[in-house]
C-alpha cells in the first residue's frame, strides 16, 4: 500500500502517504523505446521514397506526445501527505505536485476521524474533522485502500487521544 505508519514512541505515530507509481524510470524509458521502434517499422518500408518524409513527422509527433504525456502525470502524482499525531497536537502536512504546501492541526483530543461511503468526490472519502475544519486525507488512495487506512486512522486517533 501506498501509505506507511511509524510509531515514534507510545504516543506519537506518522503516516506517510503517496499515490501509487507504476512505472519506474526504467520502465519509463523501456516505454518510449519500444513505442518509437514499433511506430517506425513502417517507415522502413517507405526509405527512399518521399513518403517517408510526409510520415516520420507524425510519427515523432506521437512519441513526444506520448512523452509529455507521461512526464506529466509522473508530475501529477508527485504528492506526499504526513499526518503527525501525538497526545497533544495532530498536525497534516500536504505537499502538492507543484511544491506548494497545506497545512491543518488541532488538538488530537477533539480530532475526529470519518469515513463517508457516498457524498464525497470518491467512494469511502476519508476526512479529519476538528478545529472547525475538514480536511481529507488519502484522496487518491483506492478504495479499499482508504477502507484500510480509515481504520488504522481511527485506532491510532482512539489510542493516543485517549491514554
Amino acid at each position: 500500500m501506498p501509505h506507511t505508519w511509524t510509531d515514534t514512541s507510545d504516543n506519537t505515530a506518522e503516516l506517510r502517504a503517496w499515490p501509487h507509481n507504476s512505472l519506474p524510470p526504467a520502465g519509463f524509458a523501456a516505454l518510449i523505446l519500444g513505442f518509437f521502434l514499433f511506430a517506425s517499422l513502417p517507415l522502413y518500408a517507405m526509405l527512399g521514397t518521399v513518403l517517408l518524409w510526409g510520415l516520420l513527422p507524425f510519427m515523432l509527433a506521437a512519441t513526444a506526445a506520448l512523452y509529455y504525456a507521461l512526464r506529466r502525470n509522473a508530475r501529477d502524482r508527485e504528492i506526499l501527505e504526513v499526518l503527525t499525531i501525538s497526545h497533544e497536537n495532530t498536525h497534516l502536512s500536504r505537499t502538492n505536485p507543484k511544491g506548494d504546501v497545506q497545512e491543518w492541526a488541532c488538538n488530537t483530543y477533539w480530532v475526529e476521524a470519518n469515513l463517508h461511503p457516498k457524498g464525497g468526490p470518491v467512494p469511502f472519502y476519508v476526512t479529519l474533522k476538528g478545529g472547525g475544519r475538514e480536511v481529507e486525507v488519502g484522496a487518491f488512495l483506492s478504495e479499499d485502500e482508504r477502507k484500510a487506512l480509515y481504520s488504522e486512522l481511527d485506532g491510532t486517533l482512539r489510542r493516543i487521544s485517549r491514554p
